[in-house]
């Protein structure tokens, strides 16, 4: 019997991330003060959840998450509750721009590896809440870090002691128990986030990465691709997996700007995901020229052209030109809108309102259907 992959990207699509409402909050504020136990909060986590799961389909979307409503991270959490990995508190100053975030970063203490781990539930959460509230053309939708954002970010650690060769193959096989598990909980649509390709996008951040690795940049990208690519390589048949990229997204400030020329060939021919979702939304993302390098036909494109920062709407014929330029290199079937990132990366969220959010969620839907579905 063949298996059927999830048709998603969807056109109208979006990276994951919505701001936390007000009772939600509230509740993690009073957990952490001590006021509520976990099973309080949990149930608050629950019910916000739920809403967001109606309002997404409401408005439209077919790929629905739970806004990443549980994490005070969009990495952090998924990667310290990894067998090896914890949460500390650092020294370490923001590198966004005029934004400085929590002093927070993982080290490995042990051997990486997957076992059993929390967010397994938090997707089994989400996917029946869709099933209950949707009329079966919506899909669950879960996001989980990159192994990049593992291996290529800790190098010097007191566990592996340098050997990188073990440490990229025990964080290979953790993904690899990781997305087999989101499968058997019955996730068909997995995303991984990666911004640690934004290491290629300018001159300073190239010079930055090869001092710091002492690797030659051309193998430095191609272990990264590796990495991606060999933690996927068993994945399920049908079961589809995209790749997120964005320069970062806290407060609505970023952390660099740049193309995607140095990359163009690494993920536009070299990576094996289904779908990739770029960061669009204006100049400090370059121009479309790398998208020349797509080679995959059953590959899709997510154009991230809405911003997620502002709560000003563009100009909806636009956003059509761009989607006609960039389809000049890939073609038009194989092209999606969504916004750049999620609308809260961190608990903190963007600056901007659940209402003006949710603007922006139907005029990506709206322009899509403008040019996908009346055209």
């Amino acid at each position: 019997m063949t298996k059927t992959l999830v048709k998603a990207p969807f056109k109208a699509d979006h990276v994951g991330s919505f701001l936390r409402t007000a009772p939600l909050k509230e509740a993690r504020t009073a957990y952490a003060n001590g006021e509520i136990d976990k099973d309080a909060l949990k149930a608050v986590e629950d019910k916000e959840i739920e809403k967001l799961v109606q309002k997404q389909i409401e408005t439209g979307l077919k790929s629905i998450t739970d806004g990443e409503f549980r994490r005070s991270w969009w990495h952090l959490d998924f990667l310290s509750g990894l067998e090896g990995v914890e949460e500390f508190e650092t020294e370490y100053i923001s590198q966004f721009k005029g934004a400085k975030t929590k002093n927070k970063a993982i080290k490995v203490v042990g051997k990486v590896s997957f076992n059993h781990h929390y967010m397994l539930e938090h997707f089994t959460f989400l996917k029946e809440a869709v099933e209950q509230y949707g009329d079966g053309s919506q899909v669950a939708k879960f996001s989980i870090p990159s192994p990049n954002m593992l291996f290529t970010r800790i190098q010097e650690d007191s566990y592996y002691g340098g050997n990188r060769e073990q440490f990229y193959n025990d964080t290979v096989a953790a993904y690899q128990k990781a997305i087999q598990a989101f499968y058997d909980a019955g996730c068909r649509y997995l995303q991984l986030d990666d911004t640690s390709w934004i290491d290629f996008v300018s001159e300073e951040r190239i010079k930055a990465v090869v001092e710091k690795l002492g690797m030659d940049v051309q193998d430095i990208i191609d272990t990264r691709v590796s990495c991606l690519n060999d933690a996927i390589s068993k994945k399920p048949e049908d079961m589809l997996i995209t790749m997120h990229i964005c320069r970062g997204n806290f407060r609505s400030t970023y952390i660099t700007s740049g193309g995607y020329d140095n990359i163009s060939d690494a993920i536009f021919a070299n990576l094996n995901v289904d779908g990739l979702f770029l960061e669009y939304d204006d100049n400090r993302s370059g121009d479309f020229e790398p998208l020349k390098n797509f080679t995959r036909n059953n590959q899709t494109v997510v154009l991230g052209l809405i911003t997620s920062k502002f709560a000003k709407l563009e100009n909806p014929e636009t956003i059509k030109e761009r989607i006609q330029e960039a389809s000049q290199y890939i073609p038009l079937e194989n092209l999606s809108l969504s916004p750049q990132c999620g609308f809260a990366s961190t608990e903190e969220g963007n600056e901007l309102t659940e209402e003006e959010q949710w603007n922006k969620i139907s005029h990506v839907i709206k322009i899509a259907q403008d040019v996908w579905e009346n055209n």
